[in-house]
């Protein structure tokens, strides 16, 4: 059984592989192995959600027609809004929950279709 690591992990691998790669081999790749259907078949699906958020952003950033694959799970969203744990934790900290009300402002509108907080994807070290 494939082991499933913490989603702040996983957005860091993505976001990792996108730094390393590129865009344009990003975007091949996650489509070329089909990633996305493969987390969605496992339920895996704010992993999912986030892999399909990163492919419309960076299609949308170089102008690359979106991929119809996945126009069926274009249709859902997460129940639950998923805010990075940084965020989560300053809200809870300040007991101020205008930080997650910021922090979705700010959020990428591909992200935020599926209920994830995202506002920087390129920014890793």
């Amino acid at each position: 059984m494939e082991k499933r690591c913490s989603f702040e992990l996983f957005k860091s691998n993505v976001c990792h592989r996108l730094k390393e790669q590129g865009d344009i081999d990003f975007l091949i790749e996650t489509l070329k192995e089909d990633m996305i259907r493969q987390y969605y078949d496992k339920k895996w699906y704010p992993e999912s959600f986030y892999l399909l958020a990163m492919v419309d952003y960076i299609s949308r950033e170089n102008n690359v027609p979106i991929c119809n694959d996945y126009d069926d799970l274009r249709q859902q969203k997460m129940q639950k809004m998923i805010y990075p744990v940084g965020i989560l934790i300053t809200a809870s900290v300040l007991n101020d929950d205008s930080v997650k009300e910021e922090a979705v402002k700010h959020a990428i509108p591909e992200f935020l279709k599926y209920n994830i907080v995202e506002s920087e994807v390129r920014n890793v070290i």
